[in-house]
């Protein structure tokens, strides 16, 4: 199981995205769910980055938005980045 490490600056995107779209507030928590557990199950859709984020991952919330993430395998985490729709976080 991973740990999640979320940052400040991740917290004030993340208020921000989900003030605005508070219906995807439950598919997000499962999404967290699922990537503590297993960052490459499928239904992630994990994928590498390219790049000036060419050390990051993505990870699809659904068709529209994605959660930028960076594996810290030394303290077996997983920080979380940045979160929006396709053309913001890349």
């Amino acid at each position: 199981m991973y740990d999640l490490i979320i940052s400040d600056s991740y917290l004030k995107k993340a208020k921000k995205f989900f003030s605005k779209r508070p219906e995807l507030l439950s598919k997000y928590s499962k999404i967290l769910g699922l990537l503590r557990l297993d960052p490459g199950n499928p239904v992630l859709k994990l994928h590498k980055l390219n790049g000036s984020l060419s050390r990051c991952y993505a990870v699809s919330i659904n068709l529209s938005y994605r959660l930028v993430i960076y594996f810290v395998f030394v303290e077996n985490a997983i920080a979380l980045v940045d979160i929006g729709s396709h053309e913001q976080v890349y």
